[in-house]
């Protein structure tokens, strides 16, 4: 993992370590985890649960939105929209999720995740509001 680690990445908890996210880049203004598609993470139809999505996007977005916030304060959800695009299997293989401000204010954080297939496949992208707590 190469940048500054974060409060949150320090103690990331039973959850988000059974989804098995492996942080790869974290800085104040990105965040690059990777993680696969499992079979415990599957819908009855055999494709990722679209509740797993929204718990990465989550997860990715406050990762990054509390190294952006620092020693200034933490961060806790309060809105997450996501979309999926294509159905995940086993055989997508390893999955990315990146990132990216959208907006970082005093009160609030703005980030935008898009997560991709190994050939780069757009997969899903949720959007997560974030109240920063000083």
């Amino acid at each position: 993992m190469t940048g500054t680690t974060s409060k949150v990445e320090q103690s990331l908890g039973p959850y988000v370590e059974h989804l098995g996210l492996q942080f790869e880049q974290v800085s104040p203004d990105r965040v690059i985890a990777g993680w696969s598609v499992r079979g415990d993470l599957l819908q009855p139809h055999g494709i990722l649960h679209g509740g797993v999505h929204c718990a990465v996007v989550e997860s990715v977005a406050s990762v990054a939105a509390d190294c952006w916030l620092g020693d200034r304060g933490m961060v806790v959800g309060v809105s997450n929209a996501t979309d999926f695009f294509l159905p995940a299997t086993a055989a997508n293989g390893r999955l990315t999720s990146t990132a990216l401000p959208v907006h970082r204010g005093a009160t609030h954080q703005v980030w935008v995740v898009e997560t991709v297939d190994a050939v780069g496949s757009l997969v899903a992208r949720g959007q997560v509001r974030l109240q920063n707590l000083r």
